[in-house]
């Protein structure tokens, strides 16, 4: 009998256009598209894609949620039965730093799980020239939360799979937040009213 494949429910927050569909396609597809050529998250979005850590499989969801103000109500229901959350700023935009307090509040607002593992990229570190979020902020930020904290670049590549793989790792060594969850984490429950609201395309959110 074939071993069943562990479940994972990730989560990518922040606001808008601080990179979260480019981590996100690079993750999965290795690929970057300038933001022009990408259109805007509507409600939420997800991929699937397979991980394996230490010779096990895990098959991640990893949702995509828009960072504008008038889906916060949608994206909301998706926070329930995620193991892991990614906070996501842009290191050339001080507000976007700023906001992760209210996303941080969501998060344990909306979470199913005191438990689930966070973790806070600053990302665009290409844009070293107009950085304004020095890496020793996010670093203290995080410890202040004592959550995970990497700076990643989905252009040019730089701590996008190290990024997730950290994020997964940590999950994976606290059994009780995913084993019991896994059967339920990558459902999907939509009504008719919401279908057009969560399909949507692979953007720069």
């Amino acid at each position: 009998m074939s071993q069943e494949i562990p479940t994972l429910k990730l989560l990518l927050i922040g606001s808008t256009n601080v990179g979260k569909s480019s981590l996100l396609l690079r993750f999965i597809d290795d690929k970057f598209l300038p933001q022009e050529e990408m259109s805007a998250t509507i409600g939420v979005d997800f991929k699937l894609h397979m991980m394996e850590i230490d010779g096990q499989k895990y098959k991640l969801t990893i949702w995509d949620t828009a960072g504008q103000e008038r889906f916060r109500t949608l994206t909301s229901s998706y926070y329930r039965g995620a193991q892991g959350v990614v906070l996501v700023y842009d290191v050339s935009k001080r507000e976007t730093f700023n906001d992760l307090d209210l996303w941080w509040k969501e998060v344990n607002t909306y979470c199913s799980s005191p438990h689930v593992v966070k973790m806070i990229i600053g990302n665009k570190v290409d844009k070293e020239s107009t950085r304004v979020v020095e890496y020793k902020e996010g670093e203290e930020l995080a410890r202040r939360l004592q959550t995970l904290f990497l700076e990643c670049s989905a252009k040019s590549n730089i701590g996008v799979e190290e990024a997730f793989e950290e994020l997964v790792t940590k999950i994976i060594e606290t059994p009780s937040l995913w084993q019991k969850q896994t059967a339920t984490s990558s459902t999907l429950h939509v009504t008719n009213d919401d279908q057009e609201t969560v399909e949507s395309s692979t953007c720069s959110c």
